[in-house]
């Protein structure tokens, strides 16, 4: 018998570097079905799920990498890096035998579903993962703001924020400062005057206008996304009613 869930529909947002292992680049498939295999407990738990992926294992638009190069461009290779990344998890995902599409927001119709609020929603309702890739398709926006979109779209309950090698959200980095305090609980606006490293302001202003709750957990750890999306991770919660 499956645990109840506390959500009923959820967007699981990765970075990149979630996908990369501890070489921190690239993709390593070891890793991803790791992944796959966290995503198909949480479909045994009768839970909808959809998922964005970032793409800063493949590419990172602000850093070294684009200098000198024109921001949008700069963004729209970011885009790709996140289809890139999304290809591989869905292909992870349907070697376990769970229906996936990717729709991607720039259109690719020989590799991808154009974005499609609708047909998202259906697939969801018919217990497939959905991976929304290639941001909003706009650049100057990133795929933290996309996901804020894309749950507030498809009347997500919650956004499970997987992060990489912490647990929550701290007041300092707590891997340079070992007296940093951790959050139990934040307020949308406590994060943005407090300049705290959840997601972009654009992001968690979206959230805090649509009332969708933030979990912020440790990816690393193994059965996590289930235990986030039944509401017994320990973690941060971000905003919600």
């Amino acid at each position: 018998m499956p645990k109840k869930s506390k959500y009923r529909r959820v967007v699981l947002k990765l970075s990149g570097e979630a996908l990369a292992g501890a070489k921190g680049y690239g993709i390593d498939p070891v890793t991803v079905d790791n992944i796959a295999g966290q995503i198909q407990e949480v479909l045994a738990s009768e839970l909808q799920i959809a998922i964005v992926n970032g793409g800063g294992n493949i590419w990172r638009g602000l850093s070294g990498a684009s200098k000198g190069m024109d921001r949008a461009t700069a963004d729209y290779m970011g885009m790709l890096a996140t289809i890139i990344n999304s290809l591989a998890l869905q292909d992870a995902l349907e070697n376990r035998g769970i229906p996936t599409r990717v729709q991607t927001a720039i259109e690719m119709r020989q590799i991808a579903e154009p974005y499609i609020r609708r047909r998202a929603i259906r697939h969801l309702e018919k217990n497939r993962v959905v991976i929304f890739a290639a941001g909003t398709g706009n650049p100057y926006f990133s795929t933290d703001t996309t996901a804020a979109l894309r749950a507030a779209e498809i009347e997500a309950d919650a956004i499970l924020m997987a992060k990489k090698g912490v647990d929550g959200v701290y007041d300092s980095d707590p891997a340079k400062n070992p007296k940093a305090k951790k959050f139990d609980r934040l307020d949308y606006l406590e994060v943005i005057q407090k300049h705290l490293n959840v997601m972009d302001s654009t992001a968690i202003s979206l959230c805090m206008d649509n009332q969708i709750p933030i979990v912020v957990f440790n990816i690393d750890q193994p059965g996590n996304i289930l235990k986030a999306a039944l509401g017994t991770v320990t973690g941060t919660i971000v905003g919600g009613k």
